[in-house]
């Protein structure tokens, strides 16, 4: 699908997706009642025959368009999670850098706010035009590199530390997924399943006799309008960190403004009663 059609809004996007499949069913029913019906010699219970196929190409294509639509819904619902836990992991680990002796607690605090800020202003709207962030794999490298120049002195600091390492590690992982699943989508072979049983679903009820062709064109402007909106559901949730309607950062900011910044604060006050 075209990365526009992500970048205005959702009531856009449906209008725009609706609009095009309208124009292009009720062109092509035009366009075969003069042109190819003429052709054919219909006798009676033609109705009949084309409800009969309409309905099995309608019971095959809607089972196909359902389990597509149940997976990306599925897609969207596990990559909004997958934010969530990396957020969560990120917070857990400053929890546990908190309690690292000073000044490697304020340098280890320092870089995962600089991560944070980072995911916000840059990976975030790298991602909703479609492109992968841009790496911020020097920020992360330096906090592992102070991290595991750490050697505890005591079994309380060994037990930090080693719990520490497991939140890092757990944060990692939920970036490297969060990154994966921003060039995720169906592929173009299922979009052309999709469009193309969408063609020959209404393509169908061209063939019915209706002589007011009014109401054969109302017939089919509900059929494929029906369609349309599948499709738009379909397309809104197949690229869950595309344009507008994608995945808030929403998570981060709450880390970072809940947890980093009172935190920050709180160490200043601190610093300042005990000078």
């Amino acid at each position: 699908m075209p990365i526009w059609l992500y970048n205005i809004s959702q009531l856009h996007a449906a209008l725009c997706i609706i609009a095009f499949v309208e124009l292009v069913s009720l062109a092509g029913l035009l366009a075969t009642r003069r042109y190819l019906i003429p052709r054919f010699h219909f006798g009676e219970g033609i109705n009949d025959a084309v409800s009969g196929t309409v309905q099995a190409i309608g019971v095959f294509y809607g089972i196909t368009v359902g389990l597509i639509a149940v997976a990306v819904w599925n897609t969207n619902t596990s990559a909004a999670d997958m934010v969530s836990r990396e957020a969560s992991a990120l917070g857990s680990l400053y929890r546990d850098v908190s309690a690292y002796p000073s000044p490697l607690r304020e340098e280890l605090q320092g870089t995962l706010r600089q991560y944070t800020v980072y995911v916000i202003d840059d990976a975030w709207p790298s991602q909703q035009k479609g492109e992968l962030p841009v790496p911020g794999k020097s920020i992360m490298d330096d906090f592992q590199a102070r991290l595991y120049s750490f050697e505890p002195a005591n079994q309380s600091q060994m037990a930090l530390h080693s719990e520490t390492l497991r939140a890092y590690n757990t944060l990692l992982e939920y970036r490297h997924l969060r990154i994966d699943a921003v060039k995720s989508g169906l592929s173009s072979t299922m979009w052309a399943v999709i469009w193309l049983g969408a063609a020959i679903s209404i393509g169908v009820a061209y063939f019915y006799q209706i002589v007011d062709v009014k109401l054969h064109a109302v017939l089919v402007v509900l059929m494929s309008g029906f369609l349309a909106v599948v499709l738009f559901m379909i397309v809104i949730n197949d690229k869950p960190f595309y344009g507008r309607s994608s995945i808030s950062p929403e998570p981060y900011k709450l880390i970072l403004e809940r947890l980093m910044s009172r935190a920050t604060k709180r160490h200043k006050n601190n610093a300042e009663g005990v000078g």
